[in-house]
């Protein structure tokens, strides 16, 4: 599953014991039949199981949640059902026990469409219209499935476990029209007469071949009149499929699909195992996509983009989504992890392989940039003392869901990108056919990958991996050279000068990788190393990450550090320039250096020709004004970053002809600077390119559009909120259509984030979106204050609104507030307002904030001096 923005899966009535089945009894096979309604929002099931048990036993205990079992037998016994809602089980108790071996469970059950985005729950779309108002596609309902990780038990009773894996035959009786889609292909399709008590016209039942022994959260099924493009690879059929109105997006997804599809049979040297691949947006959905097997499905976002006028950020974002869920049909689906504690392996792998196959398809989008800048942001969270280690504690749904988190997905494809950098691709790939052909169809476990990889590379992989996986927490590796001899020592980084009271040591096996003239020379450091010899080609000056590929942060002397910055531009690479920024941000928050040294190398960078440098350092320079700066520093701060920026924005020209994306991002990112810089020229040129967008004209520099109107928004008025929030309510492309909504965030004035925090609770607004409106307004300093004291006196609204994720997010969104008073009213409110699954994040949170009222309190005097500096200049 794949979710940009720390992606979480909750469940309700968690208990804080254990969760898991008894053992005696495993499933082979289920046939599942079910029959929505999707007026009424219900639907019945009709299943058999055939289960082995090892014992002779009256009972048998399973998964089942939110749904109504009315009869179970096997054989010619009928059994009594008892349930356990705190541990979400069901137990079949039977007049006598059932002999070792295999039985079967016959089942007849019911449940709801829910509206909570997970189980088997329900889609909507809206009307459609014309501009002359004449409606073109109705708005529907859709029957839709989300299961992972533990919400298969909300559409059919079932051993709901990973290891857990089965044969399934699935079918759907569903309204004339109305078409399904599943894992496998469609075998037979049945015209059925109405069924009595149902609304709706004749029905038809659709049924398709036999699955592959698979884990239930990786089952689909999905009703309405989706429509579809198609196409193949490797012999192997695709579609792309979206509601009707969408259909014409779907077209890049396809193509890029296609090329996916045979670079992956080629790089894991196993040909793609299902008998077709459908990809489908669903219209609700919360995770960015899910990879169930042979029927991903996607947020709108996620999967439909304009293949001509689409935006290169929207076509990125589908491009890594499409990558990442089709990584997982092998590394995933195919073979599985044993238990949720190894997520990681599934989502790590994914993260880092969709980078892999993106960059291999589009090399001019350069997504190994981004792979930095996500480096930094994911250490950034992993220095806090609440972090957590990559394998962590998961028994019971809450433990779980909690995993779903930037250190499953971001640090977890980190470390096997380090481990693959360190080996080489050929090598690493090796590792990874052998893995997958060791375990196919079956579940394996963290060590099952490192060994494979060992074995295969004859390098102490497992010491690596095992060293990053069960320790929390980012390396910080300081380097002394002395001649030909560099002094190493190790140690945990934290983001604040003193760690934690009680930390214990810690060290870990890496691989330092030096910038040499040719390849990266790298030498393994483990624990007992002390000294090591520095490669005689090394570049000028010596750089020990290089690529970034290293997950650690590194403190070089003060001169090493003087001779990098000087020649950062010209001698390293682009992503070296990301993390080195990243390395010297973060050093700056743990007190290993000043705010005015930071300062300093972000105007060292000003003129740097890529955009992505860019929007690193001067990142960090608006986390400065909004951290660290009081009204009055800010001030003079916005004062010297019009002096400093203005002039490197006139020279970056205007637009061009074929116009490298780079130079557009670069200018648009200076242009957004001395927006928030309260740049007048800026502010009356964001004016100019709005009106002239509104007004259907073709603007004067269309890179600085989307820029344009976000700025313009800040202090927009309440008619231009009404222009964008009815472009999000009446644009059926849905990057346009998220893009205005959120938005309606950007907007200043009281009364009109007062509408904003109205509309997000309404129930007009997708509750999937919502929440994006109310943490939007939180996190900014000009209405955080006015969002937070809505978000507490409407908690009832807003509480109703949150999903799966999106509870903790909102809790986590208060971690950007930075003082104790409103640290610790947060966590006040929050003690007595409990949100699902949102323990951990209370207390990160609580870091965050202390974390800020500290680096405010240390480096606020120093800014001022800097300032007063520059002034005298």
């Amino acid at each position: 599953m794949f979710n940009r923005s720390l992606a979480v899966l909750l469940l309700v009535a968690a208990t804080a014991s254990a969760q898991r089945l008894p053992s005696n009894a495993h499933p082979e096979h289920y046939a599942l039949h079910l029959t929505p309604d999707l007026k009424a929002a219900t639907f019945t099931g009709d299943e058999t199981i055939d289960v082995v048990l090892a014992a002779p036993s009256k009972t048998i205990t399973l998964n089942a949640l939110e749904v109504t079992i009315s009869s179970v037998t096997s054989g010619s016994q009928t059994a009594q059902v008892s349930f356990d809602e705190d541990k979400q089980q069901a137990t079949f108790t039977f007049p006598e026990a059932l002999p070792a071996g295999k039985s079967t469970l016959a089942i007849k059950y019911a449940g709801i469409l829910n509206d909570k985005l997970r189980g088997f729950y329900l889609s909507k779309t809206k009307d459609v219209a014309d501009k002359d108002g004449t409606v073109k596609f109705k708005g529907r309902n859709y029957a839709v499935t989300q299961f992972e990780s533990t919400d298969a038990r909300r559409a059919f009773p079932s051993f709901d476990e990973p290891a857990q894996k089965a044969t399934f035959d699935i079918s759907l009786t569903v309204d004339k029209g109305d078409v399904v889609i599943s894992n496998t292909n469609q075998i037979k399709d049945k015209k059925e007469k109405a069924i009595e008590g149902q609304t709706g016209g004749d029905k038809h039942t659709v049924s398709f071949a036999t699955t592959p022994k698979m884990s239930t959260y990786l089952v689909a099924f999905l009703v309405g009149d989706f429509k579809c493009s198609k196409g193949s690879s490797d012999g192997t059929p695709i579609r792309v499929c979206a509601t009707p109105d969408k259909v014409k997006l779907t077209k890049f997804a396809l193509k890029e699909a296609e090329h996916t599809l045979h670079y992956y049979n080629d790089y894991f040297g196993i040909r793609y195992p299902m008998p077709k691949l459908d990809m489908v947006a669903i219209p609700d959905f919360e995770a960015g996509a899910m990879e169930n097997f042979g029927c991903i499905t996607y947020r709108e976002t996620g999967l439909l983009v304009d293949e001509k006028n689409g935006s290169v950020d929207a076509k990125k974002n589908v491009e890594v989504d499409v990558t990442h869920e089709m990584a997982h049909q092998w590394f995933g689906d195919m073979v599985t992890m044993q238990w949720w504690d190894n997520i990681w392996l599934n989502e790590g792998f994914a993260t880092w392989m969709e980078g892999k196959a993106a960059e291999h398809l589009h090399p001019e989008w350069e997504f190994t940039q981004d792979g930095a800048a996500t480096l930094n942001a994911v250490m950034g969270s992993d220095s806090r003392a609440t972090t957590r280690a990559i394998r962590a504690t998961a028994d019971t749904p809450a433990q779980i869901n909690e995993m779903f988190d930037g250190i499953t997905y971001e640090k977890g494809g980190a470390v096997i990108g380090m481990v693959e950098n360190f080996l080489g691709e050929e090598v690493f790939r090796q590792g990874v056919h052998n893995y997958l052909t060791a375990h196919l169809y079956a579940n394996a476990t963290a060590e099952d990958f490192w060994n494979a990889q060992t074995a295969t590379s004859h390098q102490p992989v497992d010491k690596i991996m095992s060293s990053f996986i069960d320790q929390p927490g980012v390396p910080l590796v300081k380097v002394d050279a002395h001649g030909s001899s560099l002094a190493v020592d190790q140690s945990r980084f934290f983001n604040s000068p003193q760690a934690p009271t009680g930390a214990a040591p810690q060290s870990w096996t890496l691989p330092l990788c030096f910038k040499t003239a040719a390849a990266p020379h790298c030498s393994l450091i483990t624990p007992e190393t002390h000294d090591v010899d520095v490669p005689t080609d090394a570049a000028s000056p010596l750089y020990v990450n290089a690529a970034t590929k290293g997950y650690f942060r590194t403190e070089y002397t003060p001169q090493e550090t003087a001779a990098i910055t000087a020649e950062a531009e010209t001698k390293l690479s682009v992503e070296e320039r990301i993390g080195y920024v990243g390395d010297r941000w973060a050093l700056m928050e743990a007190g290993h250096g000043s705010v005015g040294d930071y300062l300093d190398l972000a105007l060292a960078l000003k003129n740097d020709p890529n955009a992505n440098v860019l929007e690193t350092a001067l990142g960090n320079v608006q986390a400065i004004d909004r951290r660290i700066a009081t009204p009055q520093d800010s001030e003079r701060l916005h004062a010297l970053i019009r002096k400093q920026f203005e002039p490197i924005y006139a020279a970056a020209g205007g637009p061009m002809k074929k116009e490298p994306e780079d130079r557009m991002e670069r200018r648009s990112l200076l242009f957004s600077f001395l927006g928030a810089a309260d740049d007048p020229a800026v502010e009356k040129q964001a004016e100019t390119i709005t009106m002239q967008l509104f007004s259907g004209k073709d603007t004067s520099d269309p890179a600085l559009n989307d820029a344009s109107v976000a700025l313009t928004a800040k202090y927009g008025n309440a008619a231009f909120y009404d222009a964008m929030k009815a472009i999000s309510q009446k644009s059926t492309n849905p990057s346009l259509q998220q893009e205005t909504l959120f938005l309606l965030a950007n907007f200043q004035d009281p009364a009109l984030v007062k509408r904003t925090l109205d509309y997000a609770v309404s129930g007009e607004v997708r509750n999937q979106d919502s929440y994006e409106l109310i943490i939007g307004l939180l996190v900014h300093s000009r209405t955080q204050a006015q969002a937070w004291d809505y978000v507490r006196n409407n908690w009832d609204k807003v509480h109703a609104q949150l999903t799966t994720s999106s509870g903790q997010r909102l809790v986590g969104a208060t971690g950007s507030f930075c003082t104790v008073a409103e640290r610790d009213e947060a966590q006040s409110f929050f003690a007595t307002h409990k949100v699902d699954n949102a323990e951990r994040t209370l207390k990160q949170v609580y870091d965050a904030s202390t974390d800020c009222i500290r680096l405010r309190a240390a480096e606020e005097p120093k800014l001022k001096l800097w300032l007063d500096a520059q002034s005298a200049q």
